[in-house]
């Protein structure tokens, strides 16, 4: 069976090549500031930070329901 693949020269699929639509230049932002718009409020990349928080909710989750009910794994 033959493969079949991309047109030649059309790039990867994940990539849409366009500049950001919310470029935003403020010369008096500070680097934690851009950074926080950048990667952490970025609509583009919710997804994987809701995935990032999910993850750490249940983490600790888990840690706080053995310290609370830890001793009723230990036979008695």
């Amino acid at each position: 069976m033959a493969r079949r693949s991309a047109p030649p020269g059309s790039g990867p699929a994940f990539y849409s090549g366009a500049p950001s639509r919310r470029a935003i230049h403020d010369p008096n932002e500070s680097a934690f500031s851009r950074f926080m718009r950048e990667e952490v409020w970025s609509p583009e990349k919710l997804p994987g930070n809701v995935s990032v928080l999910t993850g750490i909710i249940v983490f600790f989750g888990g840690v706080a329901a053995i310290r609370t009910w830890g001793d009723l794994l230990i036979p008695a």
